[in-house]
């Protein structure tokens, strides 16, 4: 299907009053149909194949590390597939952002492609901004099935309230992440949201800091998950805490400084909605 006939996802999705709250209150917030089936399944083809064109994992799933068994992992398509970028740019997505984080616009940080295999490993528990060099509590990930899912293909767990602290680890995402998260969350109580079904469209939001992880997939059919992540516009960038933020920097903000205004050529200004 050629871009223009795509679907233009330029629709706002009515985030109510509650589902904000809850957002903020847990770091997370499931959403039915944020793309309509239909929708959906257009998209899915154009992501399906730019991941089978761009991905480099080449090893089977016994060679490979926790990490590598999780997913495969394509990132920033939307630079290499116009079919994808309509998808990952698209207004609705970008104000259902802008209304959670409580802001006018959002900024794209980058995309990410995570499909996973029939009996692909688990993803260990981590926080996605131990990555990026911004403040983490100002940006969240979008994770949208491109097919229905049940929890035994993968589904996203969250650990409820973990957002409010902030950086809880400078592990990468690993065993080692796993372990420390699962003795931090039982020593503090923290409630874990187990994965649930989702249809294809309906998409979950979670905070840069929210503590997540994914089940490995035991079914027979892959795990087609398409994510976006955006920032508040005006933050300024960080100094890098670690190494990989520091390789997240001359990525996705390309030419910024610690202290430059977070708004380099890959992160477009987002978020206008037509009414209806």
């Amino acid at each position: 299907m050629p871009t223009d006939t795509l679907p233009a996802l330029t629709t706002a999705y009515p985030v109510t009053d509650e589902e904000v709250t809850a957002y903020r209150a847990d770091g997370f917030v499931r959403l039915a149909q944020v793309a309509t089936r239909e929708e959906a399944a257009a998209y899915r083809t154009p992501v399906a194949a730019a991941v089978e064109r761009f991905s480099t994992e080449t090893r089977p799933l016994a060679e490979r590390d926790s990490y590598g068994m999780a997913f495969l992992q394509v990132m920033n398509l939307w630079r290499h597939d116009p079919d994808v970028a309509r998808f990952v740019l698209a207004a609705r997505f970008a104000g259902v952002a802008a209304r959670l984080l409580g802001v006018p616009r959002v900024r794209l940080y980058h995309d990410q492609a995570l499909f996973k295999e029939p009996g692909g490993g688990y993803t260990p528990w981590h926080q996605d901004a131990m990555y990026w060099p911004l403040d983490g509590s100002r940006c969240l990930t979008m994770w949208m099935p491109l097919v229905d899912i049940t929890p035994t293909h993968g589904g996203l767990a969250f650990a409820a309230g973990s957002h409010v602290d902030g950086p809880l680890s400078d592990i990468g995402i690993s065993d080692a992440s796993e372990e420390h998260f699962d003795r931090l969350l039982a020593e503090r109580g923290t409630p874990v949201d187990e994965p649930v079904a989702m249809q294809a469209g309906d998409a979950s939001f979670h905070s840069g800091w929210t503590v997540h992880r994914a089940l490995g997939n035991s079914s027979e059919a892959m795990r087609e998950v398409m994510t976006v992540i955006w920032f508040a516009d005006g933050q300024a960038v960080l100094e890098p805490a670690n190494g990989a933020q520091a390789n997240d920097l001359a990525t996705w903000l390309p030419g910024l400084a610690p202290g430059d205004l977070a708004a380099s050529e890959c992160n477009p200004l987002l978020g206008d909605v037509d009414g209806d």
